[in-house]
């Protein structure tokens, strides 16, 4: 935003204020803020994305959809990279509203709680928030925002976690034995929310008898890190049948388990290569949504909004997904689905 768009956002911040808390419905709420400190239409404005990690295929798919909106728009776009770190994420966000770099933020927080007060001072400066993803505030189980005036286009981490725990009860009733062991690899053990799908994970899966949960450990979000868990969690359960966690960790788990492996593997991300190993028979199923199309419709919410346009303000990711997100060959099949991005 020009400086003069920004003073008069400043100037004007009590008074509106008290609009932006009125009674109204999700897409009209804060559109007064938006009618005092709206971009022209011919103006270009600048677009910051601050996605999980640069190294991540999933924010890097993400970003993809990101920088098609913004050329599409008139707007440029920035990958702003925190390297799955929190606190420099926070600090990211506080020095782009100090400096106010940016015109909208689209985020996918590395930490759902420690955001909210650095989301909050984007939006009292003027600056339009799109969180992506990853919802931002204490609850898990809502894809309302929690900020107000912030757009919300996130995926709930408990719904995740109940598709994969769903899915792994559909892969262990392919498991002859009369018990069937799951690992499960979460994501950040320090992050709430990855704990939070974990939980659901967990519980989804000891709905079913059968299955016994022989380990619940941290598997990160590289082949690297996947592998070296599964490794580890191998040699203890040698007689495994499925395991599950994010899709890159599965890629570096199919890789220590070698060619012939019977083990049923479900993924939570949808690359190129993720997709095919599902459609090919090498994985169990995914969980799968189009990160390329989610990050192009946040960004396309961001920028009409800061426009002055009236938007939706709340959107459940896994309604644009192909069978409420349980990527099985049969569900990807059925729609021909094809990846957008690879890892």
């Amino acid at each position: 935003m020009k400086n003069i768009k920004r003073s008069a956002v400043t100037a004007s911040l009590a008074g509106l204020a008290l609009l932006m808390t009125a009674c109204s419905p999700p897409s009209e709420a804060n559109n007064s803020a938006d009618s005092a400190a709206a971009a022209g239409v011919d103006e270009k404005l600048d677009v910051g994305f601050f996605g999980f990690a640069a190294s991540n295929s999933f924010a890097q798919g993400t970003y993809l959809g990101v920088e098609k909106a913004a050329a599409e728009n008139n707007a440029t776009a920035t990958f702003v990279d925190s390297n799955f770190d929190p606190q420099t994420q926070v600090q990211q966000i506080q020095d782009a509203v100090t400096s106010q770099q940016f015109d909208v933020i689209v985020v996918q927080a590395n930490d759902n709680q420690a955001l909210v007060r650095p989301l909050e001072q984007a939006i009292d400066a003027g600056i339009t928030v799109v969180v992506e993803f990853s919802v931002v505030g204490p609850k898990f189980d809502t894809i309302e925002p929690q900020i107000p005036g912030v757009i919300s286009i996130v995926d709930s981490p408990t719904v995740n976690g109940t598709a994969l725990g769903e899915m792994g009860r559909d892969a262990c009733a392919e498991v002859e034995d009369d018990v069937c062991q799951v690992a499960y690899l979460e994501g950040f053990k320090a992050l709430p929310l990855d704990n939070a799908r974990t939980d659901a994970v967990i519980a989804a899966l000891e709905e079913d008898p059968k299955i016994e949960v022989v380990a619940s450990v941290e598997g990160g979000y590289t082949q690297d890190s996947g592998r070296q868990a599964y490794q580890d969690v191998s040699q203890a359960n040698p007689d495994l049948d499925v395991v599950i966690g994010a899709s890159q960790a599965i890629t570096g788990v199919q890789l220590a388990a070698g060619e012939g492996s019977e083990l049923k593997l479900i993924g939570n991300g949808a690359s190129k290569s993720n997709v095919e190993a599902v459609r090919s028979g090498d994985w169990f199923s995914i969980y799968v949504m189009d990160v390329v199309a989610n990050g192009a419709k946040a960004t396309e919410l961001g920028l009409a909004k800061a426009r002055g346009e009236a938007v939706e303000m709340a959107i459940d990711e896994a309604t644009l997904a192909p069978n409420g997100g349980k990527g099985t060959k049969e569900a990807l099949e059925k729609v021909d689905f094809e990846a957008q991005y690879s890892d």
